[in-house]
């Protein structure tokens, strides 16, 4: 079967345009004519039509990716065969492959390549839990979105955990400059292999071209069992570097345990990296984060004459009118928020305790004049209850006031 333009697969997916050819397919761009959406259709390449090995092979392809679920992985919705073919419909990743990203660029910053990673990893996490190992990850089965998002693709060689075998005792499956140790050797592949080629696309992207490389591909592959990793650039963030080289060990136990710790490894790696390269042979660069700090003491350094009397006022007048050079004084120490933390310390230190939570008296005026609005009040409440005794003892019986009685014979 030979996929051209208008071609009609199950009778639901009319293929619009090739966009891919892969070492046993061909990917093309099709519409699904029932929901009008643009899908990926992956087909078997003619020259291999009948050939009942790669069948299998799509078959398992199919199986191994059928069901898995996650953001990063492009997700298979439908398969079929005839006459000697086979396809896979998958959804259609609008975004370019990592590998034309590293060809144009070179080189990618640690914040750049660190978060796909991250993302490739959790999508491995989730292809090992199903018992699925990729066994080829490597650029150009990585695609970015315009989002930035990541997915992992093309599952044309992965093993399943009850797989039957489709390759004779001793080959090798995979791409030679991503192959792990153990794989070359003809081991079986594990979840520990696909960590490794990780390793070998960080490292990759880092130093702009692969660590091991050779004449031949099984030059390449011994390269890979043989030869120490070559060290990373010194200008590497440190945790990059360990991370990268934990990948990259030869022994698969030395490696981490699973894809998603290596995740949650790169996404804290990621949160902490400076927004600039960072060279330790150069001078550091620290980031103000606002918090209050306390600035180096430095008997050396010019300093800010006490004031003459204590207070806030006076305080804030002698360090407006003072330079202090900024060499001996760190960026976070420089920002808003610290000179004003350093000011109400300053201003904490020289003033007495005030009576009231916000420093002054009654309504917020001074001391002195509240006191004097306390002992008016008072004096005035002495003196209104003063006068109020002295009216109530006029009028008391006895003082003189009369009162008439009437007797029963003057009223009879």
């Amino acid at each position: 079967m030979r996929p051209h333009v208008g071609m009609e697969l199950q009778g639901r997916y009319e293929l619009v345009e090739r966009i891919a050819l892969g070492g046993m397919g061909e990917v093309w761009r099709a519409t699904d004519l029932r929901s009008g959406r643009a899908v990926a259709a992956k087909i078997l390449r003619p020259e291999l039509t009948g050939d009942e090995i790669f069948l299998s092979r799509l078959r398992a392809e199919a199986a191994n990716s059928r069901g898995l679920r996650h953001p990063n992985l492009a997700v298979v919705l439908d398969s079929g065969e005839r006459d000697g073919s086979g396809w896979i419909i998958m959804e259609l990743v609008q975004g370019r492959a990592l590998s034309d990203i590293l060809s144009e660029q070179g080189t990618m910053q640690a914040a750049e390549i660190l978060p796909i990673l991250a993302q490739v990893a959790r999508a491995l996490q989730v292809v090992h839990d199903a018992g699925v190992v990729h066994r080829d990850v490597k650029p150009s089965n990585i695609l970015i979105n315009r989002e930035g998002l990541a997915k992992l693709t093309d599952f044309g060689i992965s093993t399943g955990v009850h797989q039957r075998p489709l390759t004779a005792t001793g080959m090798v499956m995979g791409t030679a400059q991503y192959l792990s140790p153990e794989q070359a050797m003809g081991h079986m592949a594990t979840p520990a292999g696909d960590l490794y080629a990780l390793g070998v696309i960080a490292y990759e992207a880092l130093v702009g071209h692969r660590p091991f490389t050779g004449a031949t591909q099984v030059d390449i592959a011994f390269a890979h069992v043989n030869q120490p990793v070559p060290p990373l650039p010194d200008a590497t963030n440190p945790e990059v570097r360990e991370i990268v080289m934990e990948l990259l060990a030869k022994d698969p136990g030395a490696r981490p345990r699973s894809a998603r710790e290596v995740a949650r490894r790169l996404d804290r790696i990621v949160i902490h990296l400076p927004k600039e390269s960072w060279d330790p042979r150069g001078q550091l660069s620290w980031v103000a984060t606002g918090r209050p700090s306390s600035p180096p003491r430095n008997d050396g350094a010019a300093t800010t004459a006490p004031p003459s009397r204590p207070g806030a006022r006076r305080r804030r007048e002698a360090t407006a009118g003072t330079h202090v050079p900024t060499r001996q004084i760190p960026a976070a120490w420089r920002t808003r928020s610290a000179v004003a933390a350093r000011t109400r310390t300053e201003a904490a230190l020289d003033e007495p305790a005030p009576r009231h939570s916000s420093g002054n008296g009654l309504l917020g005026l001074p001391t002195r004049i509240s006191a004097l609005i306390v002992l008016g009040l008072v004096a005035a409440l002495v003196l209104i209850i003063t006068i109020g005794t002295l009216a109530t003892a006029h009028s008391a019986p006895g003082s003189g006031a009369t009162s008439s009685v009437t007797s029963p014979k003057e009223a009879l």
